[in-house]
This record gives C-alpha cells, sequence and structure tokens, in this order.
C-alpha cells in the first residue's frame, strides 16, 4: 500500500502560515496545515478582529478579520488538507523523510516549513492593586468587538503600536479616549503616532497605574502614580480599560521534538532561503531570525516564497517546471 507522504508540512495555522499553503499549492507540492487551535487565522483571528493592519500591500484599512477571511478563501482554492485542533508533539528524521507526531495522527513529510509565530501566548497583565478583580470585565485584553465600547470612556495602556491602534480604533465609537503610557515617546510608526497627536485621544504621560478600585456607577477608579516621583498621583474614572503590554510567549512543544533547531533568543536561527540548521526544515513568520529582521506581517509573507522555492528546489531539483508530487514515485 502506497504510504501518504507530504511535500510540505505547515506548522501554524495563522496569516503567514495560510498563506505558506497557497503558495505550496502554486508549486504544485502536496501539503497540509496543522493547527493547534479551533480555527485558523492564529493571534490576528484571536486577539486583534477588530485591529487594522497597515502593512499589507494593497490595502488600506483592512481589518484582522477581513485579512483572514481574504486568505482563507486564497487558501481554499488550493484544496488543502487542514488539520485544526491538533498539537504537534513531535518530530523526528526518519532516513530521509520527517515522522510528525500529533495528538491525532502521525504523518510523513519530506519538509516542514515552522509558522507558529510566537507559539502560544498570554498576555502580559496590569500589576497594579486589586487588577485581577477586574480581569475580563471593566479590564480587558484585546478588542474581540468594537461595539462594546460604544459611548464609553475607555483608557488603553500601553505604547507601541497596537496600543496606539487600539486608542485610534476606539476614538472612533467611544465617547472619550485616554492613552497612558510609563514613557513620554511612543514606540509606533511615525505616521502613527503623528495621527495620535493630531486626534483627540488624551494622552497620560509619563505615568503608571498602580491601583485599581470600583466607584458607585460601576466604572472603575484608576489610580496613576508619576513616573520618578514619589507620591504625584491622579485619578481616572472610565467604563471600561484596555492593556496592551505585549506578550508572553512559550514554544515550549517545540522543545520535546526529537530534533535539535538553532535558535537565538528562543527563535529559530535562518538563512536567506529562510532554513534552519536542519535540511528540509524551514521557519518563517515571526518564528524565524535573521540579521535585520523585521516582525511584521508584511516581512513574513515575503519569507513564504523564499522557503516554499527553497523546499521544492532540493525536494525536486531536476524540474524545470512546477509538477505535482502525486506524479512523481515515491
Amino acid at each position: 500500500m502506497n504510504e501518504n507522504i507530504y511535500d510540505i508540512t505547515i506548522i501554524g495555522g495563522g496569516p503567514i502560515g495560510m498563506f505558506a499553503g497557497f503558495y505550496s499549492g502554486l508549486r504544485n507540492a502536496k501539503f497540509q496545515i496543522i493547527e493547534s487551535l479551533s480555527e485558523l487565522g492564529g493571534q490576528v483571528n484571536a486577539l486583534y478582529p477588530e485591529k487594522t493592519i497597515l502593512d499589507v500591500a494593497g490595502f488600506t484599512g483592512l481589518t484582522g478579520r477581513e485579512l483572514i477571511k481574504n486568505l482563507k478563501s486564497q487558501l481554499l482554492t488550493m484544496n488543502p488538507e487542514i488539520k485544526l485542533n491538533t498539537t504537534v508533539n513531535d518530530v523526528e528524521k526518519v532516513d530521509n523523510l520527517f515522522k510528525i507526531t500529533t495528538d491525532k495522527e502521525i504523518t510523513k513529510s519530506r519538509a516542514i516549513i515552522i509558522a507558529t509565530g510566537n507559539g502560544s501566548f498570554k498576555p502580559r497583565k496590569l500589576l497594579a492593586e486589586n487588577a485581577d478583580k477586574f480581569e475580563n470585565k471593566q479590564i480587558q485584553y484585546f478588542i474581540k468587538n468594537l461595539d462594546d465600547y460604544k459611548n464609553k470612556t475607555v483608557l488603553v495602556a500601553g505604547g507601541g503600536d497596537s496600543a496606539i491602534d487600539q486608542a485610534l480604533m476606539l476614538e472612533k465609537v467611544a465617547k472619550k479616549v485616554y492613552l497612558l503610557h510609563r514613557r513620554n515617546e511612543f514606540r509606533g510608526l511615525e505616521r502613527m503616532v503623528s495621527t495620535l497627536k493630531d486626534s483627540s485621544v488624551e494622552l497620560i504621560t509619563p505615568y503608571l497605574i498602580k491601583k485599581v478600585k470600583e466607584i458607585d456607577n460601576g466604572q472603575i477608579e484608576l489610580m496613576a502614580k508619576k513616573m520618578r516621583t514619589d507620591d504625584e498621583l491622579i485619578n481616572i474614572s472610565v467604563d471600561k480599560m484596555l492593556v496592551n503590554y505585549g506578550f508572553i510567549s512559550n514554544n515550549k512543544a517545540m522543545q520535546e521534538w526529537n530534533i535539535t533547531l538553532d535558535s537565538n533568543h528562543r527563535l529559530l536561527t535562518v538563512d536567506e532561503t529562510m532554513a534552519t540548521n536542519i535540511e528540509n526544515i524551514y521557519a518563517v513568520g515571526d518564528q524565524s531570525i535573521y540579521e535585520g529582521k523585521q516582525t511584521i506581517i508584511a516581512t513574513g509573507f515575503g519569507e513564504v516564497p523564499l522557503a516554499v522555492n527553497g523546499i521544492m528546489q532540493n525536494l525536486y531539483p531536476d524540474s524545470n517546471v512546477p509538477i505535482h508530487s502525486t506524479q512523481l514515485s515515491k
């Protein structure tokens, strides 16, 4: 009986993994996508469906939800094998193939593209007195539905691109928006920082939230201390607060695999073709690192053709034109 062998296995079903599947299909590679979550889209779909994505060429004002919808439509044109709710427990090199063991089955693949982003992720928590009492109530870490903030007074805590994006997005629906940051300078794209400063968002810098308490009308009162002072405090009453301090990522599962991948600060080191130190294992998106790397979606999309074409050149060096893998003898 002929064994079912994939040319390419893509581990991770976020935006970069979805595009890797589509591009693999363009090269007529037999591929599968393995995703641990219950649906495609990764962190963008799970955490930022309302966020405006600015770095996708050819689109203006594209939301995370719209991006994932478009990528899924594109991917489905290639009749992909998509395996959701599936965790890769082990990857092992057996002869010239990779044995991929998941919590559902064992498959074999000639090559692997790792597109897991930063792996499992959880938000950095607000470390303020009583903050845990209000989590998932008045205090949130993601915007799932913009309408939940309509006509509300909202404070966003953070100073990076995502915090700025959230504040500007909320400005369109909220009654009042504050953006509180512990520094005077913001770590965002220059154009977006300028837009922020020209907006109605009230900037509160440099302050750090120290305590949260509920007040009679269902709002919460935030006590913030000015940085580099002993007792200069302000109190702000809001309906909702969004904390955007970044994420703590974890790729512990990958560390259990029966292969050893070179890494730098827990990211996989790759060459100019996105190849790792293991032949025919490639890494794209936020999981890969090289000199000058910029971890944005546009970069990840550009890395995909390099990886797929590198794989196909390795697998089928005598092929001048892409041919479907099922036409080849195994």
